[in-house]
């Protein structure tokens, strides 16, 4: 699984991927976690606010903090 955290390194985007570490670590699922700081790498998923949150090349949140529940049901779709 892949998950990357779109977004410049603000406290926004730290919290994302807190947020996602603990969800893995709750779920015990293996994932590849990437920080994408690049505008143009965001650009090219269609998102113009951040974070970011892209789970095996799907958007699934953009321009809020999702809730840890949304962040757990995402992995154990993407993990099904």
């Amino acid at each position: 699984m892949e998950i990357k955290i779109l977004g410049p390194g603000c406290p926004r985007c730290e919290e994302v991927e807190k947020r996602v570490i603990n969800a893995l670590a709750e779920l015990k699922v293996a994932a590849d976690v990437e920080k994408v700081a690049d505008i143009k790498t965001m650009m090219s998923y269609g998102i113009l606010a951040t974070p970011g949150l892209v789970v095996n090349g799907k958007v699934k949140c953009a321009g809020r903090i999702p809730r840890p529940e949304e962040i757990k049901a995402w992995i154990q779709e993407a993990a099904a």
